[in-house]
């Protein structure tokens, strides 16, 4: 279904950006879809254009050290790069509407020289119409579970589809984790899943913790993946994600996917 639809990697001048490019090659290669690299660039109103030509001669020798890194970790993704003018969040916005995926790092310097990528990461991963990951830098390979964090909204099964998924193709076990006081139906969510995919391994548990993001976090120290929903409050409501989602976002070491 999303073999057309290739995998989005927002990618800027700086090293922690080639974390989320590794991510993002491996699922570009894992879906047979193609890995499209990203830039946007803003130039300055001014006379002189030799800044802004050198500038851009920089961008393109990153980006093709992007693609060899995306090349080197993946070996057989298709890949292709692209420079745009206008702001990032403007432009991954536009394209994530043909994504499959979008993959960000989550901190960084973004095409707006001096804006912090991790206020870009945000205002894609509330708004942008395909499921975002959000990628740490400096972070080692981590080999636990894929977490799916879930409560009693229609996102939550998004959120497990996306997790199991994840887990059938890296032959991970899935935690499935609810936070509060009651189960919410957990088992009976699950079930479904649990036929679906009935060569994993797949856990469920209750955490009797009032803040979503603490529990999701302390369930599985060593998640490779934390996987939610969103409610789908885009910019119509102020492109908010949630408490939730933005204390995952500020806070996990590992990737972390906002489904909507």
């Amino acid at each position: 279904m999303t073999a057309d639809r290739p995998v989005l990697a927002g990618v800027d001048l700086s090293a922690p950006s080639l974390a989320a490019v590794r991510w993002a090659a491996r699922e570009a290669r894992r879906r047979d879809t193609t890995l499209r690299l990203l830039h946007a660039c803003v130039f300055e109103d001014a006379p002189a254009r030799e800044p802004d030509e050198l500038l851009l001669e920089h961008v393109h020798r990153w980006l093709h050290r992007a693609a060899q890194v995306a090349r080197d970790w993946a070996p057989g993704v298709r890949v292709e790069t692209a420079v745009r003018l206008g702001l990032a969040v403007d432009l991954l916005l536009e394209e994530a509407a043909d994504a499959a995926l979008v993959v960000l790092g989550s901190h960084g310097l973004g095409g707006l020289r001096g804006a912090l990528i991790g206020s870009v990461a945000l205002r894609v991963a509330a708004e942008a119409p395909c499921p975002v990951v959000v990628v740490p830098g400096h972070q080692p390979a981590r080999t636990g579970p894929v977490v799916a964090g879930v409560d009693r909204s229609e996102s939550s099964e998004h959120a497990l589809r996306f997790a199991f998924e994840e887990a059938a193709a890296t032959r991970a076990p899935v935690l499935v984790v609810h936070a509060g006081d009651d189960d919410a139906g957990l088992a009976a969510r699950v079930a479904g899943w649990r036929r679906r995919y009935p060569d994993l391994e797949v856990r469920t548990q209750v955490v009797p913790e009032r803040v979503p993001a603490r529990a999701l976090r302390h369930a599985a120290p060593d998640a490779r993946l934390i996987v939610i929903g969103t409610r789908g409050r885009g910019p119509v409501a102020g492109g908010i994600l949630g408490s939730t989602g933005n204390a995952l976002l500020a806070r996990s070491v590992c990737p972390v996917a906002v489904v909507h």
